[in-house]
């Protein structure tokens, strides 16, 4: 008679393999052997890193940090002032919401299928097989390239020269900015548990940050600070709601300065899929995942909600759009005063320096991956973890490169701000191939376990937003000119006429 711990063991491996896990230790499913691209062997594309060290809380923390940056303390003025009333603002901030949700559900059922890191890369090679390498490529193009933390950078500098009430020069920001990415690669190349205690750190700073947002924002509507009449906004709050569907388009999707870049509800979203990219390294991966992922964004969803009720409680919505300054800015001088703008300067440094470490973090565990493909030169190295044997130090230098160029190379101004904006376009065609790979493979793999099942009116609805979002940068503004003296399609032009696209894509 079989032994109850036998029992036991034959049950965990039934219900493993009924949801597609070949190796619960390693993580390894049905779908990373069926799916599994280039000539690497499966056990070879998934090796390396420090294992499956990532709990749920570090995971949900990834999200959360990500998602979280200095948008928050911006994006809602130019929201309320592009849409015209308070109303309004808040119903694109759920709207925005439910979107990030629809996403984060289509990745998941990526994600719960090949629980490995890599992120869009994984998830493309699986739906677009042929020709060979094609998915890698046109992954491994925005990546690369595209994948810089420049602008965290940047805004961080900015922030501590206000706190420090220093007017500085446009290179000292610049010598700021490369400390502060120089700093970020060394710590997670060298020292890579500091580096994941720093993001833990920084992540719950950035919701003490935005909790006492909030509950400023409750004492306030309590007629418990020095403001007169704390409901002003709320009275009528949709009176003077734009009627132009133009403004609310671009209010909620604006990618290339058709509003200022600031006015961007779905960016001020963006980073739900952090954890995603690291799946390799985070334990038990697909029920981490399913729960880490709802929750990190469920956090700052709820979170942004309560934010923007409290800016809207110290001002009008004329008030808030001609405040000179930023609405987290605004907020605090209003309760507080002069000091505490400078205090806040502080923290949303330490917000914008959270971001770049996350980002980093994830990006050079994606360049790892691409590596492992032969997407790079010298790709033993570029996939290996050398020096520690715990940290891909080269596929965070890949990362380093083209952040610290885009610090130094570009003046600041239009130009500057242009390649900020050609950053988002290529990722936007990536999340339009990844929704509709999901529904190709449901036709050509329909046999392959899914732990996690998008149900399919969510993921369509995220397919006509990505759709839609892809159009709306060719929506003509007023007069025919954005946020710059540069024409509003140009980003779009640079992006697909490059010279370094072309060659890239011709391989």
């Amino acid at each position: 008679m079989p032994s109850p711990d036998k029992e036991n063991a034959s049950e965990l491996e039934a219900h493993s393999l009924a949801h597609g896990v070949l190796d619960e230790k390693r993580g390894l499913t049905v779908a990373d052997r069926e799916f599994q691209p280039g000539e690497l062997s499966l056990e070879d594309a998934t090796a390396g890193g420090q294992g499956r060290h990532l709990g749920l809380f570090t995971t949900t923390m990834l999200i959360v940090s990500r998602v979280i940056g200095t948008g928050i303390y911006s994006t809602p003025a130019s929201i309320v002032s592009g849409v015209g009333s308070v109303g309004a603002a808040l119903c694109l901030w759920a709207l925005g919401a439910l979107l990030a949700m629809a996403g984060l559900f289509v990745y998941l059922e990526f994600a719960t299928m090949m629980p490995r890191s890599g992120g869009e890369k994984i998830f493309l090679e699986a739906a677009y097989r042929r020709p060979k390498m094609l998915a890698t490529v046109f992954f491994s193009t925005q990546a690369i390239l595209l994948g810089f933390t420049a602008q965290g950078c940047i805004i961080f500098a900015t922030n501590i020269l206000t706190a420090a009430d220093r007017t500085a020069t446009e290179w000292e920001k610049r010598g700021i900015a490369i400390a502060v990415i120089s700093f970020v690669t060394i710590i997670h190349g060298l020292t890579p548990n500091s580096g994941i205690r720093l993001m833990n750190a920084l992540s719950i700073i950035k919701i003490i940050l935005l909790v006492v947002v909030c509950v400023t924002g409750w004492v306030v509507l309590g007629g418990g600070t020095r403001i007169e009449d704390p409901h002003a906004a709320f009275r009528n709050s949709f009176a003077g709601s734009s009627t132009a569907p133009y403004n609310y388009a671009t209010a909620l999707f604006n990618e290339f300065g058709n509003l200022p870049p600031s006015a961007q509800v779905i960016n001020s979203y963006a980073g739900w899929s952090n954890a995603i990219l690291v799946l390799g390294e985070v334990k038990n991966p697909i029920r981490t995942i399913k729960i880490a992922g709802p929750l990190g964004l469920g956090i700052c969803v709820v979170l942004y909600m309560f934010a923007n009720v409290a800016y809207f409680s110290v001002g009008t919505v004329e008030q808030l759009a001609h405040s000179g300054t930023t609405i987290g800015s605004y907020f605090f001088g209003r309760v507080f005063g002069h000091t505490a703008q400078r205090v806040f300067a502080v923290f949303v440094a330490l917000s914008a320096l959270g971001n770049v470490a996350t980002v980093t973090f994830a990006q050079s565990r994606v360049n790892q991956e691409l590596a492992k493909e032969g997407a790079m030169p010298y790709p033993k190295l570029f996939a290996s973890n050398w020096p520690t044997g715990r940290s891909p130090l080269m596929g965070l230098i890949v990362h380093f490169i083209p952040s610290f160029i885009v610090i130094v190379a570009p003046p600041f101004g239009d130009a500057y701000n242009l390649i900020l904006d050609v950053e988002g376009y290529p990722g936007q065609v990536i999340a339009l191939l990844v929704v509709v790979g999901l529904f190709l493979l449901r036709i050509k793999a329909p046999q392959v376990p899914r732990p996690f099942r998008v149900f399919w009116p969510i993921a369509a609805f995220y397919l006509a937003a990505a759709v839609f979002l892809l159009v709306v940068p060719f929506l003509r503004p007023p007069g025919g000119k954005g946020d710059t003296s540069l024409p509003y399609w140009l980003a779009y032009v640079f992006w697909r006429f490059s010279p370094l696209m072309q060659d890239k894509y011709s391989h």
